[in-house]
C-alpha cells in the first residue's frame, strides 16, 4: 500500500471507503501558463508621469490558452484639454473625450473586468504606475494583480541579432501580429497579445511552463552574481564609498551609497540586471568598503576615486580633465575658442562644459549677440586686412581692416567678460530679443533653436559665478543635523572639501571643529582659485544649499556679485517646461532588466550580451517634435 507523502499526492476517492493516492509531478506544483487568464493593458495618457496627466483611453484584451474570451475599450474624460501633439499622437483630440465618462466612474468597470487575472502591458511600470495613480485619486482600492511585463520578458528571451530594440512598434511585425500598434489603446493590447503569445513559445525548449517559472525568468539571479555573494559579508552599515576590486586588486568600480551594506547586497539580488554589472562582478575578488561621516564625504571621495583610478566599469566623472572651456582669448583683438583646461590669467573662461556640442552651442549664442570676430589668426595692430562676409552682415566690426579701434573692439569683448563675472544682461538680453522676433514671424524652429542655445549659456554663466563664490572663500563650516541629535560637519577651503566628521549629540560642537580644522588638509591653491574639481565644488554647493544646513563659520566673504542671473531663473523653468512637453513619454526609468538579453539555453546558465546602452521602452514617440512653447515670452 503506498503511503501518503505530504505536499507531494493528493487523495483520490473513486474507490468508496478507501483513499487512495498518486504521486504529483513536477508540473502539478506550478499554476501552467495554458490555466491562466489574462487582462492584456494598454492606455493612452496626456503626458509621460500621472502627477501632472491623465487616461484618455484604456484598451484591454482577456485571453486563457491563447484564446480571447473579452475585451474592454472606453476613452476617459482626463478633466482638461488634451495638448496638441498629444492629438496628432494618438488620434484623440478634445472633443472625442468630451461627453466620456471621467476616470473614477471607469475604474469600477475595468477592475471588475481584470478580477482574478494576470495583468500584462508592455512596460508595465506606465500602464500600472497611470492605473494605481487614477485609483488613490478615486479612493479605489488596488487589487494586488500579478503582472507580467512583455518589454522585459522580450529583453530576457530575444537577441540583437533578432531584433534591433524591443519597442512594441518592432516587436509586432517581428511575431506577424494580426494588429499593428498605433498609439490607440486597443489596437496597442492587441498587439501586445500577439507579442505575448510569441514570447511564450520561445519559454517551451526552456521548460518554462508555469505562471511561478515566467516570473522567476523576468527576475532570475545570474548565477555567477550569486555565487559571489560572500563578497558583501563583511560590509558594514552607514554612508561610505565601496570599490570592487579585480584579480590583481585593481579598482574595477567605485560607488557611494548612504547605507553601504543594503547597496553592495543588492548588486548581488534580481534588482540588478545590468549587464556590465554581472560581468564586473564575476571579475571581482574582493570589496573594499570605505566608511564615511556622511553623505558629502562619500560623495566626495567617490569622485577621487574615480578620477584617481579610472575604473573601467564606471561610466561617469572618470575624466574630469576631459571637460571643455569657452575662453576669450588675451589678445588686442581677443576671440572665443574652445579649450581643454583654464589657465589663469590667460583670458576670460566661461565653463566647464561637459561636451563640445554644448561648448560650441553657447559660443554660436555668444556670437549671435555680440560681434565677436571669429576669425581664427591672430590679427596685427599696423597691417590691414580684407574684411570678411560677416562684416558686411554686420556680425562683425572689422576689426582687421581698421574699421574698429583697439578700444571700440574692448567695448564689445567688455559685455562677455561683465557676463561671466556679474552681469549677463548685455549678453543675453539680445538674444531673448530675437527669440522673440522669430517667434513672432511663425519662425518657431529657428526661434526654439535660439532659445536653447540662450538657455545653454545662461546656464554656463551661472554655473561659473556660483563656484566662483566658493572658490574665493578661504574656509567655511557648514552644519547639517545628523536626525540622532548631533551634527554633521564639513570644513570647506576654496571650494574643496578638506575635513568632514559627525559631532555626537552630547558633544561640544565647538571642541570637535577645532580639532576637526586642526587636521584638516592644507590647499596650495592661489588665493581666489577652486581647489577641486568643478564636480567636488558643485557637491559642495548644494550640500551647502539643502534646507536645514547651517553656515558655522566663514573666513573671508561668501558672496556673488550683482545683478547674477537671478532674472533668468523663469526663462530656465520655461525651457525645461517645454523640453518636457516636447517629449511627454520620456522616462529614464530601467525596466530591472538588462539592456541586452541574455541567451537562455536549456540546461546552462545564461551568457551575457553585448554591452550596449539602454534601448527606449517603445512608448516613446520615434522622432522627438520641436514645440514653440514659451517662445512668445521667453523672459
Amino acid at each position: 500500500m503506498a503511503l501518503p507523502v505530504h505536499g507531494a499526492a493528493a487523495p483520490d476517492v473513486s474507490a468508496p471507503g478507501r483513499p487512495r493516492y498518486h504521486q504529483a509531478t513536477i508540473d502539478d506544483l506550478g499554476t501552467a501558463l495554458a490555466e491562466v487568464t489574462f487582462v492584456v493593458v494598454d492606455l493612452e495618457t496626456t503626458g509621460g508621469s500621472p502627477k501632472d496627466s491623465a487616461i484618455t483611453e484604456i484598451g484591454a484584451v482577456k485571453v486563457r490558452g491563447g484564446q480571447v474570451i473579452g475585451e474592454f475599450q472606453t476613452l476617459v474624460d482626463p478633466g482638461h484639454a488634451i495638448p496638441p501633439y498629444i492629438s496628432v499622437l494618438t488620434g484623440i483630440t478634445t472633443m472625442m473625450v468630451a461627453a466620456a465618462p471621467r476616470i473614477a466612474a471607469v475604474l469600477p468597470g475595468f477592475l471588475e473586468f481584470a478580477r482574478g487575472t494576470v495583468l500584462v502591458a508592455h512596460n508595465a511600470p506606465f500602464d500600472l504606475g497611470f492605473l494605481r495613480a487614477a485609483c488613490e485619486a478615486s479612493g479605489v482600492a488596488w487589487p494586488a494583480f500579478a503582472s507580467v511585463d512583455t518589454a522585459v520578458l522580450a529583453r530576457r528571451l530575444l537577441t540583437r541579432d533578432e531584433v534591433p530594440n524591443c519597442k512594441l512598434g518592432t516587436l509586432a511585425p517581428f511575431f506577424s501580429a494580426r494588429t499593428q500598434p498605433t498609439h490607440r489603446a486597443l489596437d496597442d493590447a492587441r498587439a501586445t497579445v500577439d507579442v505575448l503569445h510569441g514570447l511564450f513559445e520561445r519559454l517551451g525548449p526552456l521548460g518554462v511552463t508555469s505562471l511561478e517559472e515566467l516570473t522567476g525568468l523576468t527576475r532570475q539571479v545570474d548565477p555567477r552574481r550569486r555565487r559571489k555573494r560572500h563578497l558583501a559579508e563583511h560590509v558594514p552599515h552607514g554612508p561610505g564609498v565601496y570599490v570592487f576590486r579585480g584579480p590583481g586588486d585593481e579598482p574595477l568600480y567605485v560607488g557611494t551609497s548612504g547605507d553601504l551594506r543594503t547597496r553592495v547586497r543588492s548588486y548581488f539580488s534580481a534588482g540588478e540586471q545590468r549587464s556590465r554589472m554581472t560581468e564586473m562582478i564575476t571579475l571581482a575578488e574582493r570589496i573594499e568598503a570605505l566608511p564615511c561621516a556622511h553623505d558629502l564625504e562619500a560623495a566626495v571621495r567617490e569622485l577621487r576615486l574615480i578620477a584617481q583610478h579610472k575604473p573601467r566599469y564606471n561610466k561617469r566623472s572618470r575624466f574630469p580633465e576631459r571637460a571643455l572651456w569657452v575662453r576669450l582669448t588675451d589678445e588686442p583683438f581677443p576671440r572665443l575658442s574652445v579649450v581643454r583646461r583654464e589657465v589663469p590669467g590667460a583670458g576670460t573662461f566661461l565653463g566647464p562644459f561637459p561636451d563640445r556640442r554644448a561648448a560650441e552651442s553657447a559660443v554660436a549664442a555668444v556670437h549671435e549677440s555680440l560681434p565677436l570676430r571669429q576669425c581664427t589668426g591672430r590679427l596685427s595692430l599696423t597691417v590691414l586686412g580684407s574684411a570678411c562676409a560677416l562684416a558686411g552682415m554686420g556680425r562683425c566690426g572689422a576689426p582687421c581692416t581698421g574699421a574698429q579701434s583697439r578700444e571700440e573692439y574692448a567695448s564689445v569683448a567688455e559685455v562677455f567678460a561683465a557676463a561671466v563675472d556679474h552681469d549677463p544682461r548685455g549678453l543675453i538680453a539680445p538674444l531673448l530679443e530675437r527669440v522673440e522676433r522669430l517667434a513672432t514671424e511663425g519662425r518657431y524652429e529657428d526661434a526654439a533653436e535660439l532659445r536653447d542655445r540662450a538657455a545653454v549659456l545662461v546656464r554656463a554663466v551661472r554655473r561659473r559665478q556660483r563656484l566662483a563664490s566658493l572658490a574665493a572663500v578661504p574656509e567655511l563650516v557648514l552644519a547639517r543635523p545628523d536626525g540622532e541629535g548631533g551634527w554633521q560637519l564639513s570644513v570647506v577651503r576654496n571650494g574643496r572639501l578638506v575635513a568632514a566628521g559627525v559631532a555626537v549629540r552630547g558633544r561640544s560642537v565647538r571642541g570637535y571643529l577645532a580639532d576637526l580644522r586642526v587636521t584638516a588638509e592644507t590647499t596650495t591653491t592661489p588665493e581666489g582659485e577652486l581647489a577641486a574639481t568643478v564636480e567636488e565644488t558643485e557637491l559642495v554647493l548644494r550640500w551647502m544649499e539643502k534646507p536645514g544646513t547651517r553656515l558655522v563659520d566663514v573666513t573671508g566673504t561668501l558672496a556673488s556679485r550683482t545683478p547674477g542671473t537671478g532674472d533668468y531663473s523663469g526663462f530656465l523653468a520655461l525651457v525645461e517646461a517645454g523640453r518636457a512637453e516636447r517629449d511627454p513619454f520620456a522616462d529614464n526609468r530601467a525596466l530591472g532588466t538588462r539592456s541586452q538579453p541574455d541567451r537562455v539555453t536549456p540546461g546552462r546558465p545564461p551568457e551575457p550580451g553585448r554591452r550596449s546602452r539602454p534601448r527606449p521602452d517603445g512608448r516613446t514617440p520615434g522622432r522627438r517634435g520641436r514645440s514653440a512653447t514659451g517662445l512668445a515670452s521667453p523672459s
